[in-house]
């Protein structure tokens, strides 16, 4: 992790669902995002039910992409951007 952490982007999600792209319909929220490395064995915990990888190119396929709502498809494409592996 670098010494300086900042975030890849901040996202501002709407309650109106055409106004920015990002959508939350409970409320205004504003999110730092970050990319962050993973090492080592990871389980999932507490509410979470599963843990799975994705490749880039998974990622942003069309069958993860349907299961993505709010503009999270667009923050994991701007992620992958970010770093040089959008494919």
């Amino acid at each position: 992790i670098p010494v300086e952490v900042a975030p890849f982007t901040v996202v501002e999600y709407f309650p109106d669902a055409g106004f920015s792209g990002f959508h939350d319909p409970r409320h205004h929220a504003v999110s730092l995002a970050f990319v962050v490395p993973v090492a080592g064995d990871c389980q999932p915990t507490q509410e979470a039910l599963d843990l799975g990888w994705f490749t880039p190119a998974e990622a942003i396929g069309e069958k993860v992409r349907q299961e993505m709502t709010g503009g999270h498809d667009r923050l994991i494409r701007l992620a992958l951007a970010h770093v040089g592996q959008l494919p």
